[in-house]
């Protein structure tokens, strides 16, 4: 759907990061875990920017003006070009518009049995807040966390996280939280001494979920990766974000589109970098 939301809130969380929060259609509410959206900021620059839905719900406080209560979504993003940065001067009150939410989601997996671990480094914490919320909803088995960065700042809303109960893992760069080193380390141990079976969710840079995908596929535990890609629509026409899928050669193209066909994926559909 498209629509013009109101920014109800823009504040910074980590230095370079913010969380926002937009108002949304009531049939906003119905969007899964891992889908994002598109925003534009004015016409310049031209393109819409994609981001991930971090939240939603519906506010206590009623909406008169739309006759009833109103429904609000969030986004995490962090300022790194001149889209983001004019969205981080934008205050309460103000208009942006949206597209959205577009894309395919997490598939909750509905093995009782099975450990929840969800992976992320940096923004990429974004997508895996809505999912985290469903599977301690639905899963009787415990969700973790497992975030990383290159520093504190990297590791983003850690509380909200463990406000739904899911136990959070740390690992950092510079040693400045949790574990030293990568978080895909602190993700190896930890599975290294699991008894039982896991299900892996991951979201962040390439490199970090290429590292998930082959621990995923060296233990055969099943495992789906979110993409962070460029997008110039959003809905698959311009095919701008496509990635090389598992059967990928130069005589035989395979390629996945993120925005359309994604941006969730089983991780053993893509071609990861050796």
């Amino acid at each position: 759907m498209l629509f013009t939301a109101t920014i109800f809130s823009n504040a910074e969380i980590s230095p370079g990061y913010r969380r926002i929060r937009l108002s949304a259609p009531p049939a906003f509410t119905a969007a899964q875990p891992g889908q994002f959206v598109m925003a534009r900021v004015g016409s310049d620059p031209l393109l819409r920017r994609p981001f991930a839905v971090f939240d939603m719900g519906v506010s206590d406080t009623p909406d008169e003006a739309a006759g009833g209560s109103r429904a609000w979504f969030e986004m995490l993003y962090k300022v790194v070009g001149k889209g983001t940065a004019l969205l981080a001067k934008q205050r309460e009150g103000a208009e942006i518009g949206i597209l959205g939410p577009l894309g395919t989601g997490f598939q909750c997996r509905g093995d009782e049995k099975e450990e929840h671990l969800l992976v992320g480094g940096g923004i990429g914490l974004a997508p895996l807040y809505l999912l985290a919320a469903d599977l301690v909803k639905k899963q009787r088995a415990p969700v973790r966390l497992f975030a990383g960065g290159r520093t504190h700042a990297d590791l983003l809303c850690l509380e909200d996280f463990q406000r739904l109960g899911v136990d959070c893992h740390t690992a950092t760069e510079d040693g400045s939280h949790g574990e030293r080193g990568f978080v895909t380390l602190a993700l190896t141990r930890y599975l290294d001494a699991l008894p039982g079976k896991a299900a892996l969710y991951a979201c962040g840079p390439e490199g970090m979920l290429g590292a998930v995908a082959r621990i995923a596929a060296e233990r055969e535990l099943p495992c789906q990766v979110s993409l962070e890609a460029h997008m110039a629509c959003g809905v698959g026409a311009c095919l701008a974000c496509v990635v090389p899928g598992r059967r990928h050669s130069p005589q035989t193209p395979d390629y996945r589109c993120v925005c359309a066909e994604g941006p969730v994926f089983p991780a053993g559909e893509l071609q990861w970098p050796s």
